[in-house]
């Protein structure tokens, strides 16, 4: 299970969630996971934003995660809203955007991608 460059990786399982960690981790690339539902209205409008984010940044992780479908992983990250993006460096948490908020999300990932190849 290879995370494709340039596209949001779905992940469906405890497994592929632990292995493109640690490729993360390896790599040390920025990754941003959106901890999302199949009913949440917000969730679904910002979905088309972050393909056109993860195409212009193929050197980011970008990876979607069910909460009804990984209710563990949710747990273990302490999502309690949706959808919750977390940017995650080493396996650490370096900032999170709560809620459907394209500029703070576009932001948030300038910031850390700058400070990522400076």
């Amino acid at each position: 299970m290879a995370a494709e460059e340039g596209q949001v990786v779905g992940v469906h399982t405890v497994d592929a969630w632990t292995e493109l960690l640690q490729k993360a981790n390896d790599t040390k690339k920025l990754m941003v996971v959106d901890f999302t539902a199949s009913w949440c209205g917000p969730c679904r409008t910002i979905a088309p934003f972050l393909s056109e984010l993860a195409k212009k940044l193929p050197n980011v992780i970008f990876v979607k995660i069910d909460v009804d479908e990984l209710k563990s992983v949710a747990q273990d990250w302490a999502v309690e809203a949706m959808p919750t993006f977390m940017f995650l460096k080493e396996g650490n948490i370096v900032d999170k955007v709560v809620g459907a908020k394209k500029e703070e999300l576009q932001q948030t990932v300038a910031k850390h991608v700058a400070s990522a190849s400076a």
